[in-house]
């Protein structure tokens, strides 16, 4: 665990020293799009972070590889080389897009492109754990077919939820944290040999994304672009292709399927922890896909309906759109996690519901304004501060008297002048024009 906490924070450490002079680099080479109708954001923002975040890949990657027990992974897998020949290929793709735009065809042939790389290297499925069958193990290009398909679903899907300042970093971030906290367990408990590239993929992309978050959040000094979201998806799909389609379900248990079951992880897990890490970009981008058919647009045409538009729409905060987003990607994605750890429990049920009807309070309460506890002000904005507030309306009360005798004094002072007079901006001038 040390070694993986180790990765983590020197990806992150990285990531966040060179998003500053990434910036600038953006600035300078011209990386600032004009604001698009669809946009959220008021000011020229400059894109190009996916370059800071691939460099804090590369770091993680490069530090993994010189330590003792991590080592191993490289030595006996070839998916940590795999994952970074397609970063290299989609992260260059997002590169040009950032600077030039390219058309979307293209960038979807580049993202086919970086996951048949992947593929040719060892990084694909091999299996998979389907309920009530037991482990299907497919042909080579079965297992092509579904890794590309799975790559570019999640690319495109991490790619449609970054609307918002620190959304995808956000969301993407959780996903992972999840996925490392199952995919250890499955490496560490049950000694899984096949589990631990995939232990390795989260670490790093949870550095990436806590590296670059400082600098996205609201508002936002710089955007990861597509060289970024691209990047980010692409990471989080070779981990759930990992662990998927490289760790067969039934060497968890040693038993039948009936028996596995009733096991602490079920034999669908694999399968279904993967879907449910990227559920709300998945439904915003079939949602998107279905509403610009219906209107007779194109699947790529980019609009404003996007889950994190309509939160805007009905009255949320920016800060608040994205925290929303950020409960119910932590809902799915861990409420999945606590589901492998034990499935019979109804108290995992209930708690989901719970808070599932939690979620849907914070969504129908947009002007609802939280008051954080007195200890805790320090942590939170100002906006939120009961100390802030109060202190603030005192000082209105004590300006106001003074307000008050300035208008009087304004208005005895200014004395009518007729039309014509010299040295007079017409009719509208009450008098001359004091100096500051």
């Amino acid at each position: 665990m040390r070694e993986y906490l180790l990765t983590l924070c020197i990806t992150a450490a990285v990531t966040y020293l060179l998003t500053g002079p990434v910036r600038k680099f953006a600035i300078v080479a011209g990386a600032m799009p004009q604001i698009r109708a669809r946009d959220v954001h008021r000011e020229p923002t400059p894109r190009l972070g996916g370059i800071a975040m691939f460099f804090g890949l590369c770091a993680g990657l490069l530090v993994a590889d010189h330590l003792t027990n991590l080592s191993e992974v490289f030595d006996k897998s070839n998916e940590p080389r795999a994952l970074l020949s397609g970063a290299a290929v989609i992260w260059l793709i997002g590169v040009l897009d950032d600077k030039f735009e390219i058309d979307a065809l293209i960038k979807l042939g580049g993202q086919m492109i970086a996951a048949g790389v992947m593929v040719m290297q060892g990084l694909t499925i091999l299996w998979l754990p389907i309920p009530k069958v037991g482990t299907v193990a497919l042909t080579q290009w079965q297992g092509t077919l579904l890794t590309v398909a799975l790559v570019v679903i999640t690319i495109n899907a991490v790619n449609f939820v970054d609307g918002l300042d620190g959304l995808a970093s956000g969301m993407v971030c959780i996903a992972a944290a999840a996925f490392f906290m199952y995919s250890y367990r499955i490496w560490y408990s049950y000694g899984i040999e096949a589990a631990a590239p995939a232990t390795l993929f989260a670490a790093v992309l949870m550095g990436m994304c806590l590296g670059f978050l400082p600098h996205n959040m609201h508002p936002a000094r710089i955007f990861m672009g597509d060289s970024g979201s691209m990047l980010i998806g692409l990471v989080l799909a070779a981990g759930a292709i990992s662990i998927t389609g490289q760790v067969d379900p039934d060497s968890l248990f040693g038993g039948s399927e009936r028996q596995a079951v009733h096991q602490m992880v079920p034999v669908y897990i694999p399968l279904l922890l993967p879907l449910t890490i990227i559920a709300i970009p998945a439904a915003d981008l079939v949602l998107a896909i279905v509403r610009r058919t219906w209107k007779g647009q194109s699947p790529f045409a980019a609009d404003r309906g996007h889950l994190h538009h309509r939160l805007l729409e009905i009255g949320h905060s920016h800060s608040r759109a994205v925290l929303i987003m950020y409960f119910w990607s932590a809902l799915i994605a861990f409420g999945a996690l606590a589901y492998s750890v034990n499935s019979a429990s109804m108290w995992i049920v209930l708690g989901i519901v719970f808070l599932s009807a939690i979620g849907l309070a914070l969504l129908l309460l947009p002007r609802f304004t939280p008051r954080a506890p007195r200890w805790a002000e320090a942590f939170v904005p100002p906006r939120y501060r009961r100390r802030r507030r109060a202190a603030a309306a005192e000082h209105t009360e004590e300006l106001e008297p003074v307000a008050a005798a300035l208008a009087e004094e304004c208005a005895e002072s200014r004395t009518p002048v007729a039309v014509g007079v010299s040295g007079v901006n017409g009719a509208t001038a009450l008098g001359a024009r004091r100096r500051r």
